[in-house]
């Protein structure tokens, strides 16, 4: 079985590595680089890959305030920048097998935590420290289940994101007289307009092929519902169901209005389509939400507007950013004191307003969040959660980097047949 584990993470290793090699971002290190024992008794190393604007505003913001708390310890940011967060992972994995972990790392809940680091015996379990701080009912129990493997706890989540969210330009909608579409025929009558009207209906860059995984993914939830979306991805439901086959339709027909240069962009640039009323509307994480904000300085609900992907409303595609204890570390009491200060409303609510995301927990003060906030917020509490395919969330590593590849070829050829066998071919890396 320990065999095992390790060709799982060699596997692993193999892929964000060849991801990383693809990737045209520059691959720059905050401070990457690490020696044996850089935890110490005296010091916190924390592995992320939050750079860019925003998400590390809320991470230094988050250490200055562990460090005024705690004055006997040191932090040690140890992000690393590119690759959408390849890099990192590519850094990540060398570092584990060569048991040198960071304190902690930035992992997202679900299979990307399970199928990598916890089924590999590289993680310890965090139940005590749940029943310690009284968190088990200031979490979602689906959201605890998606950081929990055979009954055990792994990692804390800080923030929440939001997959299927299409953000659009309101004065565009104005216009073109658009109202917001709820199903998929209305989506496609309000495209056929706007793309009359010489506007791009769909802003779409796939210069890193998730953003269009996020997209099947959600055309996907709307067919098949939260239950059997997550049966899918559990090998329950096979890949040429006919209410898969017709989610890869409708996902070909959403490419007809997608903007031409959309491999030559990343999101940023897609986005910036939206801003600038050069595309009406982007399917995107709310991290989207952060950039329109504090980098477009676009005002929520006057300059863009926001609604659930046609189909997926009551239903929250959830990534969540998670920390926790892996196992080897020589400082685990001090990095319990972290993972603790993570876990709580003053963290959460000195992170997420800073990122553009919401708090895990439910019993954040909504006050210091904007309009969009408070409407996340509050799905959050009652959508059924189901968790990304895109973002490493609903299954394994491998089977994504496969589906990845076949989204990216479909893009290019819509071949639905080719599409689905590629799926099932996929489907044992579940």
């Amino acid at each position: 079985m320990k065999k095992m584990y390790g060709v799982i993470l060699l596997l692993v290793l193999a892929m964000v590595v060849a991801a990383c090699s693809s990737s045209d971002d520059d691959g720059k290190s905050a401070d990457a680089g690490s020696k044996k024992g850089d935890g110490g008794k005296n010091q916190v190393e924390i592995f992320s890959w939050w750079t860019g604007a925003g998400e590390e505003d809320g991470l230094l913001a988050l250490i200055d305030k562990f460090q005024e708390e705690n004055p006997d310890l040191k932090v040690k940011n140890a992000a690393v920048a590119g690759g959408a967060g390849t890099n990192a992972k590519a850094v990540l994995a060398t570092r584990m097998q060569g048991n040198d972990p960071p304190s902690t790392f930035q992992v997202h809940g679900g299979e990307e935590l399970n199928k990598s680091w916890v089924a590999a015996d590289k993680m310890e379990p965090l139940d005590d420290l749940y029943k310690e701080n009284d968190w088990m009912d200031k979490f979602p129990k689906d959201l605890i289940d998606l950081v929990s493997n055979d009954g055990k706890i792994y990692s804390v989540p800080v923030d929440i994101h939001r997959g299927n969210v299409i953000f659009y330009n309101k004065k565009v909608f104005e216009e073109n007289g658009i109202d917001v579409p709820k199903t998929f025929d209305e989506f496609v009558t309000a495209a056929d307009k706007l793309k009359k009207a010489g506007v791009t209906p769909l802003a779409m860059g796939d210069k890193e092929s998730w953003t269009a995984t996020m997209i099947f993914e959600n055309v996907l939830l709307a067919e098949l519902g939260p239950d059997d979306y997550i049966k899918l991805f559990k090998g329950d439901i096979a890949f040429d169901d006919k209410r898969v086959v017709e989610s890869a339709k409708k996902f070909g027909k959403l490419l007809d209005y997608i903007n031409d240069d959309h491999a030559s962009r990343n999101w940023q640039d897609s986005a910036q389509l939206v801003a600038n009323g050069d595309a009406a509307m982007l399917n995107m994480g709310d991290w989207a939400k952060g950039y329109f904000v504090n980098d477009l300085k676009l005002k929520t609900n006057k300059d863009f507007g926001y609604f659930a992907f046609p189909g997926t409303e009551g239903n929250f595609s959830i990534i969540t950013d998670t920390f926790g204890l892996p196992k080897g570390i020589d400082n685990p009491d001090e990095v319990k004191k972290f993972l603790t200060f993570l876990g709580s409303t003053e963290a959460q609510d000195i992170f997420n307003p800073l990122k553009g995301s919401i708090p895990a927990r439910v019993d954040a003060d909504e006050s210091k969040y904007d309009e969009y906030g408070k409407d996340t917020m509050a799905d959050f509490k009652e959508a059924s959660l189901v968790p990304s395919l895109a973002h490493g969330s609903a299954a394994s590593e491998g089977f994504l980097t496969k589906a990845n590849q076949a989204v990216n070829i479909f893009v290019t050829q819509k071949d639905v047949d080719t599409l689905i066998q590629s799926l099932k071919n996929a489907a044992p890396e579940m």
